[in-house]
């Protein structure tokens, strides 16, 4: 037994140290590959994100019998249910096409698009169909803003030793703008000013400061 232990024990030692090494060489190359893959696959080395906000347009059209005299009384009825069934509200926008130009039709519609605040747009998108002789079309354009792609939580525990951005940054962000937005049309260009300035109202903010009052008045 004397003789058996120093032998055994070079045999255990030996065994031990295979051990050690195969584990080893297991490890490495999960580490290299870890390495390799460092910001879950993105190439985005900047702060913007890669999921941006995509505005989408939809046309919706309504025909209409139309004389000289401009719409009659149970078709401005019509309109009027249509845009209430429509529930259009800001961020819409209402358009004719009307192939006489009709001045008396333009000035109907516009009334009754007047009753939710909005104005009448100067030219019409392109819509599929023919219009019939003696009728005109009204176009409501609505658009609506989401990000694709989001939430993006791959490789979301990956490492970033390449000092790229995540793939999901700016996903929270985006996502909520593009919900809260009035006017997705504004994500593409911002509102446009008349260039009149009202000094009865612009005067209410300096007032309100000055006065120390919150609600600002009336």
């Amino acid at each position: 037994r004397a003789r058996l232990q120093p032998e055994l024990r070079k045999v255990i030692d030996m065994t031990m140290f295979a051990k050690r090494t195969i584990i080893a060489a297991l490890a490495l190359p999960l580490m290299l590959g870890a390495c390799g893959s460092t910001g879950g696959g993105s190439s985005n080395a900047t702060l913007y994100s890669v999921h941006q906000p995509v505005v989408e347009r939809s046309d919706f059209t309504l025909d209409l019998m139309a004389g000289a005299g401009g719409l009659s009384v149970p078709e401005q009825a019509r309109l009027g249910d249509w845009f209430e069934a429509m529930r259009i509200g800001y961020g819409d926008r209402i358009a004719i096409d009307d192939p006489v130009n009709s001045p008396a039709v333009r000035e109907d519609v516009a009334a009754i698009a007047s009753r939710y605040s909005l104005l009448l747009a100067d030219g019409a998108p392109l819509t599929e169909g023919h219009i019939a002789p003696g009728r005109i079309r009204v176009v409501v354009t609505r658009s609506t803003a989401s990000v694709p792609g989001c939430p993006d939580w791959n490789n979301g525990l990956s490492t970033t030793l390449g000092n790229r951005t995540s793939p999901g940054y700016g996903c929270s962000i985006n996502s909520n703008l593009a919900a809260m937005v009035a006017d997705p049309e504004h994500l593409l260009e911002g509102a446009h000013g008349t260039g009149e300035t009202m000094v009865s109202t612009s005067r209410r903010a300096i007032e309100a400061y000055r006065d120390g009052s919150a609600a600002g008045g009336n």
